[in-house]
């Protein structure tokens, strides 16, 4: 019996190295297999893995299928495929750029093309030939149509002059008195063609009709059909659009940044593809009443009235510049948790990307103070579909 219990030990010993070996072979085959099984992953939702077909639990979208044994730090890319995903790049070079300060404006209308009809005689409206505002009036287009019996009894002087004249022409005081009665109409605001157009017909009539004196817009009428005017008293305001003020505000802190004559520029709201360079023409010295501001003020051209007066725009100071930095267009370059990168094309289709550093920055562009080089051919659209692309081939952050 002790025999055989004997031999039953020796053979379970002579076994051991058998099993021992079989047991490390298992979880190396396990790792393989794993290793060889597909992985899914949802293209909005990256951090959702599974092993098997199925649909994101946030979004519903149906997983894809990606290689998370790919360790290639790159994406290569067919022509087409660049074309249909917008992909563009540049050549990076050393350049200027300059940072801005945003200040908040506004377009109003400039005084100095304002102007004010008013009555140079006292009177009543008989007829308005333009009754609303927003009307744009031409030089010399009839305004209105005054009845005044001061008109009436100086165009009976002036033509009571003419005939002594006539009748008496060596007589040089008929004459004088002529050229005085001519002048009265004249400053009263007739016109030559008026006053030659009395003499030819010799008749007098106390109701005038005026027209503008410059070119304008009706921006406010001031008085009725029927209403009873002074000398002097106003009509109607004409303003000139052509050009416009641009008022912006600023804080106190930030006037040591400003000077009259420095060059700013302006970007009207609907028009940022066109912005507009302007001197800053007036600093007002003293704060705006509750408000701790201080207000800046220039003038931009307005070529075919495209913009109004009360639209608002955006005062861009330069604060900072540089001559020699690396700059590139600032949708170039993708920020995420761990950094900023951009996609450099490496080889024809082939795009990599690189962990950059980035410096001084405005709207449009931004430095990059390290990882780039000159010469670097860097995409400039389309960067934040490759991101995305990497993210869902390789299932992680491509830095």
């Amino acid at each position: 019996m002790e025999r055989k219990n004997f031999l039953k030990i020796a053979g379970l010993v002579a076994l051991m190295p058998a099993l021992l070996l079989a047991a490390c072979k298992a979880p190396v085959k396990q790792e393989a297999a794993a290793a060889q099984q597909q992985t899914y992953t949802c293209p909005m939702h990256p951090q959702i893995i599974q092993h098997a077909p199925a649909t994101c639990p946030i979004c519903g979208m149906d997983l894809v299928p990606f290689d998370k044994n790919n360790k290639e730090a790159s994406l290569t890319l067919g022509e087409s495929q660049v074309r249909l995903a917008n992909i563009t790049t540049m050549v990076v070079g050393a350049g200027g750029l300059s940072d801005f300060r945003q200040l908040n404006g506004r377009l109003a209308a400039n005084p100095e093309k304002t102007m004010v009809v008013s009555s140079r005689v006292a009177g009543r409206i008989e007829m308005l030939y333009v009754k609303e505002t927003g009307v744009k009036v031409n030089k010399g287009q009839p305004l209105y149509r005054i009845y005044s019996e001061q008109l009436n009894a100086l165009q009976q002087e002036y033509l009571l002059a003419v005939a002594q004249v006539k009748h008496f022409p060596d007589d040089a005081r008929f004459r004088q008195i002529e050229q005085a009665a001519r002048q009265k109409l004249l400053l009263y605001d007739q016109q030559e063609t008026q006053i030659d157009a009395l003499v030819r017909s010799g008749k007098v009539s106390p109701y005038v009709t005026y027209a503008a004196s410059a070119s304008g817009i009706i921006a406010e009428v001031m008085t009725a059909e029927g209403q009873y005017v002074p000398e002097g008293g106003a009509i109607m305001r004409l303003e000139g659009y052509d050009q416009l003020w641009v008022e912006a505000d600023i804080y106190p802190g930030e006037a040591a940044f400003i000077h009259v004559g420095q060059s700013v520029k302006v970007v009207v709201a609907g028009s940022e593809q066109d912005p507009q360079m302007m001197a800053i023409q007036f600093i007002n010295p003293a704060l705006q009443t509750s408000t701790q501001l201080l207000q800046i003020r220039g003038t931009v051209n307005n070529a075919g009235n495209r913009w109004q007066p009360g639209q608002q725009v955006n005062v861009l100071l330069p604060v900072k510049s540089s001559d020699d930095v690396i700059s590139l267009p600032v949708d170039a370059v993708i920020r995420s948790g761990k950094g900023a990168h951009v996609w450099v094309e490496t080889a024809p289709g082939k795009f990599e990307a690189r962990e950059v550093t980035t410096g001084m920055e405005n709207f449009d562009s931004v430095e990059i103070s390290d990882g780039l080089d000159e010469g670097d051919k860097v995409v400039v659209t389309g960067a934040y579909l490759l991101y995305s692309e990497y993210i869902l081939k390789k299932g992680a952050d491509p830095v």
